[in-house]
Formats: C-alpha cells, sequence, structure tokens
C-alpha cells in the first residue's frame, strides 16, 4: 500500500545531520566515543558537587567554569600532532623541573603543605608531571630497541624519581606516587622482562623502611590507622569510618540525589574533594557508584583502543601510558575512601572539585584524542 508524501524525507536528513558532526569532530580532531565518555562523567560530577557543596549555585558555577577551562586545554592538546608533542616532550619536563623548584623556594603554603604557586591563577606545577614525565619516557624509549636496556632503564628511573622526590618534599605523598605509577606502566608497556620486574618489585620491599622513616607523623598515623581507624575514631580514623558509613548507609539504590545525611549534615569531611566517591555511594547507592566506574572503565577502554592502533613507538607507549595511569587515579581515589589503602589525598578524577587536576585530565585526553585523529589522517 503506497502512503501519501509530503516531500520531506528524514532518512536523508539523518544522514546529514550524522555527516555533519563527524566532520566537526573531524575537524576539531576529537574522538566522539571519548568525549561521550568524558561527559558522562562530568554530568557525574556537576550532581555530585552540588549535593556535596550544600546546593550552592555559586560553587557549582565556578566548578563549571574550570570544566570549560580543561576543555579549552583539550581542545588545544587534540589540534598538537604526535610528531610535535614527542619533540615538546623534554621542554615540557623542563619546565616542569622549574616550577617544582620554584615552589620549594617560593611557593604558597596551606593546610601544612607548600604545593601551589600564584601567578595571578594559583596552581600546582606538579600536576604538570604527570603529564611530562609519561610523555618524555615515551620520547626517550622511541625509536629505541625494546625492551629498553639496563642503561636505558636507569636513565628513565632518574627521569621519574627526580620529580617524585621534589613533590614529596612539599609534601604530597598522593601525587609523587601516581608519578611513579605513570613511569611505571610505561615501562612495562615497553616490555620490561620479568627479572627487571621482579628486581624492581624487590627493590622496593627493601625501601619500605627507608620510606617509613621519611614519612611526616601523621602519613604513618594514616598507615596505622588503616589497620584499625576505631583506634582513633575523632582523629586519625575519621575520615575512614565516616566515609564507610556513607557508602554503606546508599545501600543498592541510595538515598536519592540530596538526601544523603553524612554528606548534608557535614559528617563527611572532603566531601566535595577527596571523598566524593562516599558522596555518589550514599545518594546513589551500589548501582551508582558501579555505573560510575562502567563510565571510567569505558574511558580507558577506549584510551587502550587508541594506544593499539597508534602508528608508532611514541604514540603507542603515550596512549596506553596516560589510560592505565588514568585507571591508577581512579583505583586510588576509590580504594583510599572505602578504607583499602591509606588515605594519600588523590581526587577523584573529573568528580572532584578542581582546576589544576582537571585541567591536567583533560589535557591527557587531548593528547589521547590527537593521537587517534591523526592517525586517520595519515591512513587517509
Amino acid at each position: 500500500m503506497n502512503t501519501p508524501s509530503l516531500g520531506i524525507s528524514l532518512e536523508p536528513r539523518s544522514r546529514v545531520e550524522q555527516g555533519f558532526s563527524a566532520r566537526v569532530l573531524r575537524f576539531l580532531h576529537l574522538d566522539g566515543w571519548l568525549l561521550a565518555g568524558i561527559g558522562g562523567v562530568l554530568i557525574v560530577s556537576m550532581l555530585a558537587l552540588y549535593s556535596a557543596e550544600g546546593q550552592q549555585l555559586d560553587d557549582l558555577f565556578d566548578q563549571v567554569a574550570r570544566m570549560l577551562a580543561a576543555f579549552v586545554a583539550l581542545l588545544f592538546m587534540a589540534q598538537i600532532s604526535p610528531a610535535w608533542l614527542r619533540r615538546a616532550s623534554p621542554l615540557v619536563y623542563a619546565l616542569g623541573l622549574v616550577l617544582l623548584i620554584l615552589v620549594l623556594v617560593t611557593g604558597d603554603i596551606g593546610k601544612g603543605a607548600q604545593r601551589w604557586l600564584d601567578v595571578g591563577i594559583r596552581f600546582q606545577p606538579s600536576e604538570i608531571m604527570k603529564l611530562g614525565v609519561p610523555m618524555t619516557m615515551c620520547w626517550l624509549l622511541h625509536e629505541r630497541p625494546l625492551p629498553p636496556s639496563f642503561g636505558i632503564l636507569v636513565l628513565v628511573a632518574l627521569v621519574i624519581f627526580l620529580p617524585a622526590a621534589m613533590i614529596g618534599i612539599q609534601p604530597d605523598l598522593g601525587t609523587a606516587i601516581l608519578i611513579i605509577l605513570s613511569g611505571a606502566v610505561v615501562i612495562f608497556l615497553a616490555g620490561l622482562g620479568w627479572r627487571y620486574i621482579a628486581g624492581i618489585a624487590a627493590l622496593a620491599g627493601a625501601a619500605m623502611p627507608a620510606l617509613w622513616l621519611v614519612m611526616h607523623d601523621y602519613q604513618r598515623k594514616r598507615v596505622l590507622t588503616l589497620l584499625d581507624p576505631e583506634s582513633d575514631p575523632l582523629g586519625a580514623g575519621y575520615h575512614i569510618i565516616q566515609s564507610k558509613i556513607a557508602i554503606g548507609s546508599g545501600g543498592i539504590f541510595g538515598k536519592g540525589w540530596l538526601n544523603g545525611t553524612q554528606g548534608q549534615l557535614e559528617f563527611l569531611p572532603e566531601r566535595h574533594t577527596d571523598f566524593i566517591f562516599a558522596v555518589i555511594g550514599e545518594e546513589f547507592g551500589l548501582l551508582g557508584t558501579l555505573a560510575l566506574l562502567l563510565l571510567y572503565l569505558f574511558i580507558v577502554g577506549r584510551g587502550l583502543y587508541i594506544a593499539a592502533a597508534a602508528p608508532d613507538t611514541f604514540s603507542r607507549l603515550l596512549a596506553g601510558g596516560l589510560s592505565i595511569t588514568f585507571f591508577f587515579y581512579v583505583f586510588v581515589n576509590t580504594a583510599m575512601v572505602m578504607g583499602m589503602i591509606p588515605v594519600v589525598g588523590v581526587p577523584l578524577p573529573l568528580v572532584s572539585a578542581g582546576g589544576t587536576s582537571m585541567v591536567t585530565l583533560m589535557a591527557g585526553f587531548g593528547i589521547l584524542m590527537s593521537i587517534q585523529t591523526h592517525r586517520k589522517l595519515v591512513a587517509r
């Protein structure tokens, strides 16, 4: 049976719209799948922060402004080809070292730590090294035989531990650990032999007593409190106890958005930064936290796909390193909030309030998008 036609076809218009979206993404060097995953996490961030910050629109608008600034950083990095990124890697690393020295000399002090520089905009130079260290390591390993030789391993170890030590002095143990992990991931992806891995693990274990000696008293207390938070319920154990209460009280479905008691009544400390995952667990329950974790896994999986399809060693190692390191960011924060590891002051990626960390992460995603979209351009 023939149906009357109005002279309007929805199918061609749909194809035109899809083609237009694809052309815009291609023109801006953006990966649609990765962008969708990031957008999903940012929506969760706005919902959680609005609740965690006492439903203050001004605070929410501040975070949206940070997100926009971070997106500009993503867009900028996506335009730079991997070849240019490779050439710029040692310069980024050198700039980061200079800024870390300035922090130790003239940095702003806040909450007992000297981590910030104020040049009209207050920021943490340590965040630059989250990109500078893996980029420089990939630059060193590019066009060299893999797995790396012992001499190259010594060189890359220096690249990792020099900024990590400077950051640890601030003190910022959490960021120092993440930078060491970012370097370790690149070395592992470069095909490091199991003999070397076992040797490094043995050295790390042997260095633990020395690390314990140089740790600050509050850091040692956090490690001891992990085993028995109730031993100091109003002191070092308070964060973990309240966080567990918040997550556990959320159950499977949660108490509902804006209805969490631990967060709304301010029992939960640092609820808009390090412990925002507990706010999500209380208000959205197990299903809400699983949904967020699935979004994170999607982002990591897309990053690893980009790494697998990358055309050269530098791009493969960098894309894989950034993706797996992002996974570690998520793991460290969520494990910390659930009391599985000591509190180390690591924010939940793309969700916690903060500017420098958000910009650094989004710049890293811009690098991933650059690797993916420039690969397609070369293939054409």
